[in-house]
């Protein structure tokens, strides 16, 4: 992978594969986290969810639509009173 591999600084439709390659970029080193967020104008809790569900879930955890099934406590059962 190389710095031409990661998406371009302009990417507003982040599908699952462009945000894994932001998380690959910054792994291997081809980009730090903060110009990461710099670059793609991403906070620093937006990417670290897109690792920690990547590393989770797979690539599949990246998916917009299932993300809320992917949040912390989504498979515990709600506390009584609240639905």
């Amino acid at each position: 992978m190389t710095r031409d591999d990661l998406p371009p600084p302009n990417t507003k439709r982040w599908v699952i594969r462009r945000k894994a390659e932001v998380v690959a970029g910054v792994r291997a080193g081809l980009i730090s986290l903060e110009e990461a967020c710099l670059r793609y104008n991403l906070s620093v809790d937006e990417f670290l969810s897109w690792q920690r569900l990547l590393e989770e879930h797979g690539i599949v955890g990246l998916r917009a639509t299932r993300t809320k099934e992917y949040r912390d406590g989504a498979d515990r059962p709600a506390p009584p009173g609240i639905d």
